[in-house]
């Protein structure tokens, strides 16, 4: 029996990892991000390791604007883009935003299918050239790094996507990205595609795809064009995105890792981090992640069926083609009880990866795992991350001081509320359809606010019969999308504690405006 001969090892080819989270992401419904909250998230994507942050569409309105500046000024590490359409406004606000960016890129597009053209922009594809050339040109004259994007690329005729690459490039367009915006391709057309333009543009110029899920074929086609040839893949924190989302970062990053045999890719992602990253998005989104989701859902590396559990103890990789630990899962270890003090806290934030966090808030995450190590006794891991998550990043106008609820079958819930407000402790009493609704008529008649909910989601964010319960809300108050989340082990207090969180954003100026029309985001 001849011995096969062993593989040559392939060395790995680098894949810059495009992260469009706070752009893409925050235009899927119901996601409302304020600047403190962008700026979180923009940090925590640098501690990720992602080589590009597109931190918004500056043109869409001056909190946009102001929010994308202040990433690029305090963020470091990452390229900071932000979005512009094909016209001198655009490009102009993008320039502006990220002026003060360690490295700065701008990001411009034009649409390129037929229906595109022919529907949307009533341009003839001479004229959709000329104004990429334009676009670009003028780009160039403030940024060395510019990107250019042909939305609705897929649907596109590939001669003429060569050609408003190929004027792109000679323009001064150092990436050339192909959107598979309506989430229509295949694997095999996506390789396919990027195998044609690599031969067709330098070899100099960087690749990238950006694709979207409305197949469930996102990041199976990210990873074809990097087959293909593509060395950039656009994607987000969990998928996040317009309609079904946009192809997952972790999903991506871990299927280079976990098959380095196959694919000869790798990525400059900090693995262990990629959990944390994924909890912070989507408290702040207010969009769960769904247990089954690979990598990061709840369900990830659980076993129900006997014959699963009997192998993994008896040898983990028999269920397991990763490790929990290597994407920043652990186990609900032990941590403290209730008679730690502020040492042993502090040290377990910074065990947790907390090293960072600002005395005042170690001293007000100190009182609340003071009250809930009262009411649970023990303190896992877990319940301390739910914690952190859900610390106050907003100016403390009101606070919840107590509360107390009388609700039954067959009687009107009342609720007794008291807040601590700039003029000492307030009390209101107030009904309700239930529980929730009348506490929060009661903290509006104390601060005299009276936002419309518009979405309220519940979930439990660690395990047991006293697992913490977390309430993530949106509400609207005149042009504002408000987001806010409270945690708890009772759930009318972690909604109110969610509720109250709201009025403050109100007293703070805070939200996020939303854009219809032409000034709606931009769309790849």
């Amino acid at each position: 029996m001849t011995q096969q001969a062993a593989p040559q090892k392939v060395e790995a080819q680098r894949i810059r990892i495009f992260d469009t989270t706070l752009r893409d992401g925050e235009q899927s419904p119901g996601v409302a991000l304020n600047h403190t909250q962008k700026l979180e998230i923009a940090h925590t994507l640098a501690r990720l390791g992602v080589d590009v942050i597109e931190a918004g569409f500056p043109i869409a309105s001056p909190g946009d604007l102001e929010g994308v500046s202040r990433i690029a000024r305090e963020v470091r590490g990452p390229i900071i883009t932000g979005l512009a359409r094909a016209n001198r406004a655009d490009i102009e606000a993008a320039a502006k935003a990220v002026e003060a960016a360690e490295k700065a890129r701008i990001h411009t597009f034009i649409a390129t299918s037929p229906i595109h053209m022919a529907k949307k922009l009533q341009l003839e594809p001479d004229a959709v050239v000329e104004r990429a050339v334009m676009a670009v040109q003028l780009a160039r004259t403030f940024v060395d790094d510019v990107e250019f994007s042909a939305e609705d690329a897929t649907r596109s005729d590939w001669a003429f996507l060569a050609r408003i690459f190929k004027a792109a490039v000679e323009a001064g367009a150092t990436t050339i990205n192909v959107p598979d915006t309506v989430g229509y391709t295949t694997p095999d057309e996506m390789r396919d595609l990027f195998a044609f333009l690599k031969a067709e543009l330098p070899a100099h110029v960087y690749l990238s795809s950006h694709c979207h899920d409305d197949l469930g074929m996102a990041v199976a086609n990210s990873i074809a064009a990097v087959e293909g040839g593509a060395r950039q893949i656009e994607c987000t924190i969990n998928g996040i995105g317009e309609r079904a989302g946009n192809a997952s970062l972790e999903e991506i990053v871990m299927a280079f890792h976990t098959r380095r045999d196959h694919y000869p890719f790798e990525t400059g992602i900090r693995s262990r981090e990629i959990y944390r990253a994924s909890r912070l998005v989507s408290r702040l989104s207010g969009m769960p992640v769904q247990p089954n989701k690979a990598i990061v859902g709840d369900n990830a590396f659980a076993h129900e069926s006997g014959i699963h559990q009997d192998g993994v103890i008896k040898a983990r990789e028999t269920y397991e083609i990763m490790n929990a630990e290597l994407v920043g899962r652990e186990a609900a270890v032990l941590v403290m009880g209730k008679h730690s003090g502020r040492a042993a806290f502090r040290k377990a934030l910074n065990d947790l990866g907390y090293e960072d966090m600002p005395d005042d808030k170690v001293q007000y995450l100190f009182g609340r795992f003071k009250d809930l190590a009262d009411r649970k006794g023990q303190i896992f891991s877990d319940d301390l991350r739910a914690l952190v998550e859900s610390r106050a990043d907003v100016p403390q106008t009101f606070s919840l001081e107590g509360f107390q609820i009388t609700s039954g079958m067959n009687m009107t819930p009342v609720a007794f509320v008291r807040l601590q407000t700039p003029d000492g402790p307030v009390d209101a009493t107030s009904h309700g359809d239930g529980p929730v609704d009348a506490a929060y008529a009661a903290i509006a008649r104390i601060t005299g606010l009276n936002p419309e909910l518009e979405t309220y989601r519940i979930q439990a964010v660690t395990k047991g019969d006293d697992a913490l319960g977390e309430v993530s809300i949106t509400a609207r108050y005149g042009e504002k999308l408000l987001s806010g989340s409270g945690v708890a082990t009772d759930i009318v207090e972690a909604s109110a504690r969610a509720w109250v969180r709201i009025m403050n954003m109100i007293v703070a100026g805070m939200g996020a405006e939303r854009r219809e029309g032409d000034m709606a985001p931009g769309r790849l």
